[in-house]
């Protein structure tokens, strides 16, 4: 499903957020202090937010994904980028050793991944000691009058309109589902302490609709 809808990825990216994601990836990647660093930048997709972390100082940056067709645009649009390694990995099996980077980075990965504790697990694993964990979401909608209106919105306008630009009605429909029983934030940042974090602080973005997670690793 990812390799179909890659064409239009960026594009619809951009629509279905009001051009506000590309904002939400900068204050994502400023919150892990990246420079100097080697990050990891799990389930990058066409690599925007790999891209941002070089942009902004990180030394080495790995970018992984499990959907060689979404790495290969990423690779493209990083040609003009040094400094970015490309790797196709699963993120419950991730086949990198314990304790390799200083920052792991992820958007919109965890609503998709088959086992959320043993992903986050997997983040956990890779990060040294004092590492920095920044993971970017959509969460639960809050609640009231704005909350229904973006639930409208994103349950019924998004599938028809993502689907009918991007060809792919049954893609943009599993998007509203992947939302359902998703923790909410307070429960996600549960979820990563759990996984052995400390210093989990929750940022709500987007009118409260899109989640920013950051934790530390104890050294």
């Amino acid at each position: 499903m990812f390799g179909r809808i890659v064409p239009r990825y960026d594009l619809l990216n951009r629509l279905m957020s009001f051009g506000m994601d590309r904002r939400w990836r900068r204050v994502a990647v400023a919150a892990v202090r990246p420079r100097g660093t080697i990050a990891l930048d799990l389930g990058t997709g066409t690599g925007d937010m790999a891209i941002e972390l070089r942009r902004r100082g990180a030394a080495r940056v790995i970018a992984a994904d499990f959907s060689g067709a979404m790495l290969a645009a990423a690779l493209e649009k990083a040609s003009d980028t040094d400094g970015i390694e490309f790797a196709l990995a699963d993120a419950l099996r991730l086949p990198f050793a314990d304790k390799t980077f200083d920052v792991v980075t992820n958007a919109y990965l965890l609503r998709n991944l088959g086992d959320l504790e043993a992903g986050l697990g997997e983040m956990a694993r890779v990060l040294r000691p004092g590492g920095r964990l920044a993971c970017l979401d959509m969460t639960q909608p809050p609640p009231g009058v704005f909350g229904a209106v973006y639930r409208v919105y994103f349950n019924r306008l998004v599938p028809v309109i993502a689907g009918a630009i991007s060809g792919d009605v049954a893609a943009y429909r599993y998007l509203p589902r992947s939302l359902r029983g998703f923790p909410d934030a307070s429960a996600m940042a549960g979820l990563i302490r759990g996984a052995g974090l400390g210093d989990v602080r929750v940022n709500l973005l987007g009118g409260g609709t899109v989640a920013l997670h950051n934790a530390i690793k104890p050294a």
